[in-house]
């Protein structure tokens, strides 16, 4: 709001007086001696008003019920499928338990500080991503917009996977389980086992035949897999409901779906530490691999995941939190947030690594059983002397130990005829070396796994109902990003929105359950997000370390939460976390630029996947991902920098709204000295509510039934308070 001036409101009846302009021209001049002494209020009156006015504001927008839902929705939005399936594939890939010091050290570098001030930009100015760095400065509104895009972007793709999911669950209700076998194929003479299913295996046959029935490469579009159509739909619906009365109705539905999927991860963790080989997964897992430290990659991607892994420049933890009172410990937040974030990810490794511990047992001691019988057969057939096997060891019944015993043994002897035995080692390290992530660890290794559990019905209905949950949690924060700030800016209705929202982002999701579609996916997670995602986070760090000021906004922070942050944000605000930033930004497009941008598409004459390169349609594609992210930002910096769209005239900046109805103020946030804290956000100042008290009458003064405009209706007066204190305005 413009330095020096205060808006004042008296509401008689649903009259709306359209600027201030209009107003003052209704005054005659003679009566300027009645505004001077009907505008003169003490500072203490000023502060009490602002009270009132505050808190009617605050009483306008939708609020949490109470911090427990708030924290579990944020929980939720940031705890998501990347931490089942992302984090310990890189755990594993990076060093084992020595990933996780990189992981706490970024953290603690990146991720709290941008967290806690997304945190506490969206608390303070109450408003979603567009109002927000529409408010810090106009030219970098852009910022607001380029985040609802990416959500937009994320959501197309993302609720696809939760549709892939709730197939699996649909499939989970039968024994045996519809994954456990390879079908077998009759034809008029025999029957036999699906040869493509032969040559994979029996998981990796169902995810890509009977779930997805993927064509060979994304040009072949191959029509619509109707199942996952229809569990596409089924996942929009649910969402639309969720989300169609705001934080109303998702916050509801917060405390299941953020807290059953910790119930599901530790039932699952009990379970597997009762198998057989579920130490040993731990065991590897953990082992640290020191010398991996050094290497840039591993920083890469550790900063990387704690990037994405709380959900940063979304726009979903803004809007959570525009949500909260003013007053609220938004600090404390993002520290719990963030660490319950990191545990949650430490649990889903054991987890993973504990099951995938027990699954390499099985497939071991299925190993070891084949290779004995074919050391028995070759010492029938003379190939092998019995002499050098020790007379201990029952080749019909031996254990791990005695196997890898004998195969040393046998090794060292034939030791130029080995390798024409084609015998297999078995050791259970190769078998975890086998770094899977994505949808390869939901959909094929895990379900392959729980195929060997006792029960393995309800195991699976459990696990595929817990990354329902995962990627519900996620997409509402998501599609809170995307709806939040368009209703704050353009004042349409939620319900009308949210169910525009999901239909629209329904019909182009489409693309992703045709039989290429699993390539599409690819594509958008690869393209869509990364690198727009890291600009516009860069871009709020700077708006508000050097665009908004530093200094000002460690004040705000501190007359905000009632105590002064560490100076330790301070300096990573204002130059660690930018040079950061900047170096990921980099260090992912050269990265980028490196990797060949392909896919990794289903031959099912092979039976297995092969890379293939993006066709050029495919290039244009991805390119076009990237440019229509980050768009925004440019486009709006250059229409406010060249005044393409007049101030006065009703743009973003000067448009606010109450009950319905449009109020335009010539507003000027550029010049805006006043901070944060100490200054009026537009939602205050197009719809202020004062006391009955604002005006005071002169002594001996006639008692008046109109506000000081001579009109009944709502009137809106500016004073000039050069005795007040900037503080106060």
């Amino acid at each position: 709001m413009p330095k020096n001036s205060k808006v004042v409101k008296r509401e008689l009846d649903d009259e709306v007086i359209e600027s201030v302009k209009d107003l003052l021209s209704n005054e005659d001049s003679a009566d300027d001696a009645f505004k001077k002494s009907e505008l003169i209020v003490d500072v203490q009156e000023e502060k009490d008003i602002d009270v009132e006015e505050e808190s009617e504001v605050e009483d306008e927008r939708p609020a949490w019920n109470s911090k427990l839902q708030y924290i579990l929705a944020q929980v939720g939005f940031s705890v998501g499928l990347g931490n089942v399936w992302r984090f310990p594939y890189l755990c594993q890939k990076n060093g084992g338990g020595a990933y996780l010091l990189p992981y706490l050290v970024l953290l603690l570098v990146i991720g709290i500080p941008l967290f806690f001030l997304e945190l506490s930009v969206g608390q303070r100015i109450r408003r979603g991503s567009i109002g927000v760095w529409n408010y810090i400065s106009p030219k970098l509104g852009g910022i607001g917009f380029a985040s609802c895009v990416v959500c937009f972007f994320v959501a197309l793709y993302y609720n696809v996977i939760i549709g892939w999911s709730l197939f699996y669950f649909s499939q989970s209700f039968q024994q045996p389980l519809p994954w456990d076998q390879c079908p077998l194929v009759k034809n008029a003479s025999h029957t036999f086992v699906e040869p493509e299913c032969e040559k994979s295996s029996a998981t990796t046959y169902y995810w890509y035949r009977e779930a997805l029935n993927i064509s060979s490469s994304i040009s072949e579009s191959g029509g619509l897999n109707w199942k996952m159509t229809v569990c596409l739909l089924a996942a929009w619906v649910v969402v639309c409901l969720a989300m169609i009365k705001g934080i109303q109705s998702s916050g509801k539905i917060m405390y299941f779906s953020s807290l059953f999927p910790y119930v599901v991860l530790i039932c699952f963790l009990i379970r597997a530490l009762l198998l057989n080989g579920s130490i040993d997964g731990i065991r590897h897992m953990f082992t640290p691999k020191l010398e991996m430290m050094l290497e840039p990659k591993v920083w890469r991607e550790a900063a990387t995941q704690v990037f994405f892994a709380l959900g940063l420049g979304f726009g979903g933890v803004i809007a959570f939190s525009s949500y909260n009172k003013r007053d609220n410990n938004c600090h404390f937040d993002a520290v719990l947030v963030s660490f319950i974030n990191f545990f949650t990810s430490v649990l889903a490794t054991l987890v993973v690594f504990a099951v995938l511990g027990f699954k390499a047992n099985v497939i071991n001691e299925k190993c070891i059983a084949e290779n004995s019988k074919m050391i028995v057969k070759f010492l029938r057939m003379g190939n092998i002397s019995q002499d050098i096997i020790p007379h201990h060891i029952n080749l019909s019944a031996v254990t791990a130990e005695d196997y890898h015993l004998v195969y040393d043994i046998i090794q060292k002897v034939k030791e130029e005829e080995f390798p024409a035995l084609h015998l297999n080692s078995c050791q259970i390290e190769d078998e975890l070396n086998k770094a899977v992530q994505g949808t390869g660890l939901a959909f094929i290794a895990f379900t392959e796994a729980m195929t060997h559990f006792p029960a393995s019905p309800f195991w699976s209905v459990m696990f595929f109902l817990m990354l329902v949950n995962l990627g519900l949690g996620s997409m509402f924060g998501t599609i809170e990003g995307i709806i939040t700030p368009v209703v704050d800016t353009f004042k349409v209705r939620k319900e009308i929105l949210t169910v525009i929202c999901c239909l629209l982002a329904f019909c182009i999701g489409l693309i992703f359950v045709q039989r290429s579609g699993n390539y599409f996916v690819t594509m958008f997670d690869d393209y869509s997000a990364t690198l727009p995602l890291l600009i516009v986070v860069i871009l709020e760090n700077i708006a508000v370390s050097f665009v908004y000021g530093i200094d000002k906004f460690m004040e705000d922070l501190k007359d905000m939460l009632g105590f002064a942050p560490n100076r330790y944000y301070y300096y990573m605000w204002k130059y660690i976390s930018p040079l950061m930033l900047l170096s990921l930004l980099i260090a992912s497009v050269v990265n980028m630029g490196l990797s060949p941008p392909g896919y990794n598409a289903w031959i099912e004459d092979k039976a297995s996947e092969e890379f293939l390169s993006y066709p050029t349609w495919g290039m244009v594609v991805c390119i076009l991902l990237m440019v229509l992210a980050i768009l925004p930002v440019p486009a709006v910096f250059v229409i406010r920098r060249c005044n393409l769209i007049d101030n006065s005239s009703g743009n973003l900046a000067s448009v606010t709204y109450k009950r319905g109805r449009v109020l335009k103020e010539p507003v000027n946030l550029e010049g805006d000295d006043a901070s944060l804290i100490h200054g009026k956000i537009p939602s205050e100042m197009s719809s202020p509510n004062f006391g009955k008290n604002i005006y005071r009458k002169q002594s001996g003064s006639p008692t008046l039934d109109t506000a000081p405009n001579g009109r009944y209706g709502i009137g809106y007066l500016m004073a000039d308070m050069p005795d007040m204190p900037e503080s106060d305005l």
